[in-house]
């Protein structure tokens, strides 16, 4: 027999579904910004960003899933795409031979810097100019919590 699930009482049902519209309107409207402003995708943004910022500007093509939450298809999907771009270039792993990397490129270290002031610009106005600094704290505060959660919970 199924045990019937805990429904989300009114106030909990208004609280999840606020943020998910929020996820939803700001992902949405970061989209469309991307691509006006740097004929970025939003996954596109996402990889460059990554390895922006990783050492050398690299990772493996399995760590760079992984961080992202992609699955392995969409991660060889994406790079592929973003490879006929010039954007990144796969490498091949010499330590151990098994896996490969994900380099930036110049053309891409080009692309998410020329990327980056304009996206702030609108994370700002969006978002993080509309709370005190007290609220941006207690929001992260939230939103790790339930992220390490998330991070650490077993799939449901």
């Amino acid at each position: 027999m199924t045990q019937q699930p805990k429904w989300l009482t009114p106030e909990e049902q208004v609280a999840w579904r606020s943020v998910v519209r929020m996820h939803e309107k700001l992902a949405g409207r970061l989209s469309r910004h991307l691509q006006q402003d740097a004929n970025l995708s939003p996954a596109d943004f996402a990889v460059l960003v990554d390895l922006s910022e990783a050492p050398d500007g690299r990772k493996r093509h399995v760590e760079l899933s992984r961080c992202l939450e992609w699955e392995k298809s969409r991660m060889s999907h994406q790079i592929s795409r973003m490879a006929q771009r010039g954007l990144v270039a796969r490498q091949e792993c010499r330590e151990d031979g098994r896996g490969a990397f994900v380099v930036i490129t110049p053309k891409g270290m080009e692309t998410i810097k020329a990327a980056v002031p304009r996206h702030v610009e609108v994370v700002r106005d969006l978002f993080v100019d509309l709370l005190t600094p007290g609220e941006l704290r207690q929001f992260a505060l939230l939103a790790n919590r339930v992220t390490e959660h998330v991070e650490g919970a077993s799939s449901v």
